[in-house]
């Protein structure tokens, strides 16, 4: 690999805690991002039982509202705990710990946020259009989700050698 295919070479002076902070700062980036998002899709899901349609439901789309329900609980749960690890632990000089628990917790949240965002289009679809466009929406959805969060950063990233 030539100089100029590989990723510049980014160096930063900066001393382990000056590190851990950025980390943490980016993560809560994150974490905003991804909360919002995420909090807005479970309300919709929450207040959905209370529409006059609702109980039309077969048996398999009431099974599927109540996994996305759940799912989407799960996940706002998730993307709370760093705030409450941060107030529990805070001045505990456990920065490392945290940054690395956190990182661990985003990963999954956004694991799960992208299987609720396939399962809510199959959800959807399957109510207003029909079972089999919902599955072929789900399978095309899910392939782009793996394309954009899998793929493309792992494309981006520098290959190593040896």
């Amino acid at each position: 690999m030539s100089e100029e295919q590989q990723a510049p070479r980014y160096e930063r002076e900066e001393s382990r805690a000056e590190t851990l902070d950025r980390n943490w700062n980016e993560l809560l980036q994150e974490i905003r991002v991804l909360q919002t998002g995420s909090q807005i899709l479970a309300a919709f899901l929450v207040v959905l039982p209370f529409q006059a349609r609702f109980p039309e439901l077969d048996a398999f789309q009431t099974a599927l509202y109540l996994g996305l329900l759940l799912l989407a609980l799960v996940i706002v749960a998730l993307l709370l705990t760093p705030v409450s690890l941060h107030r529990q632990l805070f001045r505990r000089r456990l920065k490392d710990r945290m940054v690395h628990t956190v990182g661990v917790l985003v990963q999954v949240a956004l694991l799960l946020l992208g299987l609720l965002l396939v399962a809510v289009a199959v959800f959807v679809l399957d109510v207003v259009v029909s079972r089999g466009a919902a599955l072929a929406a789900g399978a095309g959805l899910a392939v782009l989700l793996v394309a954009l969060q899998i793929a493309l950063p792992r494309g981006l990233a520098p290959r190593r050698e040896g």
